[in-house]
């Protein structure tokens, strides 16, 4: 910890600092800022937070910056499901990315033979279910006698699921000689507690309250793309903006996006931490001036921004959690006017923009990208504008020698129907990138659709009814779109159209059907 720098106030080392920048993290959302000092310190600490708010990072900065270079267990997670297992493994590995930390996620439904051997080869995180963790224990397969810092994820859903005896056999086997417990819970029910005053010391508690969402006055839409810069021209380009800001998640995702942008004639400039005052101020004098349409911002950088007439935000990445969300959609729709958010995923990003819409209590709406027919239909009176600008200011002597010699061989209004094209080409050039798409063309389904693969059949009782809902829902499509579906003993064949089957396998593989997990593939060619 000699070679330190600072998380918002918080001195991290520079190897943390760059993970965490690496992340998109600028500084520490409240409860980090609240919870990693008091946790450095050494202290048990109880955090009453939700869903949402960032609490993953806030116990995984400090437990990964305490973690020694020895390849044993010293850090011991407990969670609920194995879906939180996961996405906390996959976000402590990204924390500890330049420390070199090894993460293992330890939950059933997965062979445990794969698991064992993980654990021989050494790992520094453990992240496990309960239910899992103790087979491991009875196997004698695990070892927790290093184990420093011992967590307790959303404590009150593995009390709601009969797991707190498992918990409190788990606890007993990790040393309580210098170990350091936390536990997060959304509430405080009377069991837990209990859980937390005998096997804690002396805890700090944090709690945090989610922000709710109060802005009824904006339209929230989304558009599903795999490529994000392409999908922003189209709809800038058949949108009536005023001012908008774009949000990226990095401060180098702000500077590609603006010379991106710049590059294809937008009026657009970035704000980040890393501009002085005098360039963020004269960023913001353009904008406000209306010398500029287009503002790209990261969360840290748009604070303080207080204008009302901002007609458009955009979440060209899509935010951490529901309170960066809500931040950002709020700097329209002021002072009583309508405001516009869009938000860009790319098929993997489906599930976290389900959970935000759940969590702020919101509908967002799914849109179809506008087509190139739809941007010339816009661009249409934008055209006759440009002409009748460029006939009335003249001085276009140049040009007409090149008109006069045409005009021997052609009509007039074909010379000037043939120049605007020629024009419009050049824009709509930028319009035609077809997206590039999964190979779904062998899959022996019909034209325009695909046919996949589901490892679960009639021997786990599932029916078309099952299969209908389980992709209705999760994927966001009608039922009615959903092709033919054949259901053999241990597997299942489901075809669905082809312009959602990349979402479709996305939100579903590794989901349940009446409580089996399952796995989503595009199938084989008959």
């Amino acid at each position: 910890m000699n070679d330190t720098q600072l998380f918002g106030t918080i001195p991290l080392s520079k190897k943390l600092l760059s993970a965490i920048a690496e992340m998109g993290f600028e500084e520490p959302s409240p409860i980090q800022n609240q919870t990693i000092p008091l946790v450095l310190e050494g202290n048990d600490v109880i955090g009453q937070a939700q869903t949402g708010t960032g609490k993953t990072a806030a116990f995984g900065i400090p437990a990964i910056e305490k973690i020694a270079e020895s390849r044993q267990i010293q850090v011991l997670v407990l969670t609920p499901t194995r879906e939180l297992a996961i996405q906390v493994s996959e976000e402590l590995a990204k924390i500890g990315k330049f420390k070199r930390i090894k993460t293992l996620p330890i939950y059933g439904g997965q062979p445990i033979d794969r698991q064992i051997k993980a654990l021989r080869m050494g790992v520094h995180v453990v992240i496990g279910t309960p239910g899992r963790l103790l087979d491991h224990i009875r196997r004698k397969t695990i070892k927790l006698d290093a184990v420093k810092t011992l967590i307790l994820d959303e404590a009150d859903e593995m009390l709601d699921m009969g797991f707190v005896e498992d918990i409190e056999t788990i606890m007993q086997e990790v040393p309580v000689e210098g170990r350091q417990t936390l536990l997060f819970s959304a509430t405080m029910p009377g069991p837990i507690a209990t859980l937390a005053r005998k096997y804690m010391n002396n805890p700090k508690t944090i709690s945090i309250n989610r922000e709710q969402l109060t802005v009824p006055l904006i339209d929230q839409i989304y558009y599903e793309t795999r490529e994000k810069l392409e999908a922003l021209c189209r709809v800038l380009d058949v949108e009536t903006t005023g001012k908008s800001i774009i949000f990226c998640r990095t401060k180098r995702g702000v500077d590609d996006l603006v010379v991106s942008l710049q590059g294809r004639g937008y009026m657009a400039d970035g704000l980040h931490g890393d501009l002085s005052q005098a360039q963020r101020d004269r960023v913001m004098k353009k904008f406000r001036d209306g010398k500029l349409e287009l503002l790209i911002a990261t969360d840290v950088a748009a604070r303080g921004i207080d204008i009302d007439d901002i007609t458009h935000v955009f979440n060209y990445d899509i935010p951490q959690d529901n309170e960066a969300y809500v931040h950002r959609i709020g700097r329209t729709g002021r002072a009583g006017k309508k405001g516009v958010a869009i938000t860009f995923i790319n098929p993997r990003e489906y599930r976290q923009l389900k959970l935000i819409e759940k969590l702020t209590k919101s509908r967002i709406i799914r849109k179809q990208l506008p087509s190139a027919a739809d941007i010339l239909d816009r661009q249409r009176e934008i055209i006759k504008n440009r002409l009748v600008q460029t006939i009335e200011q003249g001085k276009f002597e140049v040009y007409q020698d090149i008109i006069v010699d045409l005009a021997a061989d052609y009509d007039p209004i074909e010379i000037a129907a043939a120049a605007l094209k020629l024009a419009q080409e050049g824009f709509k050039e930028k319009f035609t990138v077809e997206e590039e798409k999964p190979d779904f063309a062998n899959t022996g389904a019909e034209a325009g659709m695909v046919r996949l693969f589901i490892n679960a059949g009639r021997a786990q009782k599932i029916r078309p009814e099952d299969i209908v809902r389980t992709i209705a829902e999760g994927a966001d499509i009608s039922g009615s779109t959903i092709g033919v579906i054949n259901i053999y003993e241990k597997f299942t064949f489901v075809e669905v159209p082809m312009d959602v089957a990349e979402r479709v396998i996305a939100v579903l593989h590794k989901s349940s059907i009446k409580g089996y997990k399952i796995n989503v593939e595009p199938a084989k060619s008959r």
